[in-house]
């Protein structure tokens, strides 16, 4: 089922928590929508849920306005970060209790619900433990039920808020894979909440990234990743450094001396450049780089992450390198380079009607290679 989102705004006792958020969803696509928290983004799954309604705008589920109908109507399959399960069912009734409740026009035979639980089950692979109750199963277990029991409707949509985000680090790990594997053996359109970067980066087919109610940056984990187009994208994907810069001539200069990163053809002035903590090479005799003292040294699996001072007051940077290049004495001198990286430069957003101009870095300049 494709869902598309139309100049969506919701707003809470006159506080917009969504502004003008439009976003196009494929059929059989799996979409996150990543983003701190406050960005909006369980607003937008509950407003495609039917849970809230919009301010503005429409929902469409294909061709159809799904605005105005009930979650019911919608037919969603909605798994919460706390399972939400009953706990005086048994696990197969819980997976069938959305097929029981149906009008009777509509609900399947008994044995056609049985069935299809126990099909379920088998899916999520817990066959075997349908005579079992919640409170006899592990956190991991209880949210494979959820979703077998979100899957049982056979949803137009499945969505998911933080689904795993009270469970530990390794089962989160272990369900993330097999989350997967299930979309693309059920080809249901799914969209999920999460917080968690590497979570969406792994899990999604294409990653929406919010901030402050609105959508900065869609696409898939690759391009979010390598190709951020704000600063906010840039900061909030993946580690990043960001130094503030000057444009003199095409050469980027820091401080009172050129870093040997040219941007041609742009103007002069100040900017921001970005670079992640893996994209650098050191540098022998440096005459036009950058360099900074080791504050901090630590090992983190297979590279040393090294922390830099450079010294008058700037913020101090990060830099991984292997074990074996790396120097682990403090205040040893450092020298290197960005290999990748980008330019910003302030601009202001576009003002629209009752609204305040919020200035900020959102003009990209230039991507290093």
């Amino acid at each position: 089922m494709e869902v598309r989102v139309q100049n969506i705004r919701k707003e809470f006792s006159r506080f917009p928590a969504l502004e003008d958020v439009s976003l196009n969803i494929g059929s059989g696509e799996l979409i996150a929508l990543l983003g701190p928290s406050g960005s909006g983004k369980t607003t937008l799954l509950r407003l495609v849920a039917g849970l809230e309604s919009p301010t503005e705008g429409t929902i469409f589920f294909g061709d159809q306005d799904a605005s105005k109908k009930s979650v019911q109507e919608r037919n969603i399959g909605f798994v919460f970060q706390h399972y939400a399960l009953f706990r005086h069912m048994t696990v197969l009734d819980n997976v069938s209790f959305g097929l029981k409740v149906r009008p009777a026009s509509r609900r399947p035979p008994a044995a056609e619900i049985r069935r299809r639980a126990l099909d379920l089950l088998d899916l999520v692979q817990l066959s075997g433990l349908e005579k079992r109750y919640p409170a006899q199963l592990s956190g991991g277990q209880r949210q494979r039920v959820a979703l077998a029991r979100a899957m049982a409707v056979e949803p137009n949509v499945l969505l998911l808020d933080e689904p795993f985000g009270a469970l530990d680090a390794q089962v989160r790990k272990e369900l993330r894979k097999w989350l997967r594997e299930i979309h693309d053996r059920t080809g249901h359109t799914t969209i999920f909440v999460t917080h968690d970067q590497e979570e969406a980066l792994e899990l999604a087919d294409r990653v929406v990234v919010m901030s402050k109610g609105a959508i900065e940056q869609v696409g898939t984990p690759d391009e979010i990743y390598d190709h951020p187009v704000s600063p906010f994208v840039y900061g909030f994907i993946g580690q990043s450094n960001c130094l503030n810069v000057t444009l003199a001539s095409g050469e980027i200069w820091f401080e009172d001396r050129p870093i040997g990163l040219r941007a041609a053809n742009e103007p002069d002035g100040a900017a921001t450049l970005y670079f992640r903590p893996h994209d650098v090479e050191l540098i022998d005799g440096c005459g036009g780089c950058l360099a900074g003292l080791v504050t901090a040294s630590r090992r983190v699996a297979g590279t040393r992450h090294l922390e830099l001072d450079l010294g008058r007051g700037h913020p101090a940077i990060e830099i991984e390198l292997p074990p074996e290049r790396a120097a682990s004495a403090d205040h040893t001198r450092i020298a290197f380079r960005p290999t990748r990286w980008k330019l910003f430069r302030k601009a202001e957003r576009p003002q629209a009607p009752s609204q305040s101009v919020d200035t900020q870095a959102h003009e990209l300049v230039r991507v290093g290679a």
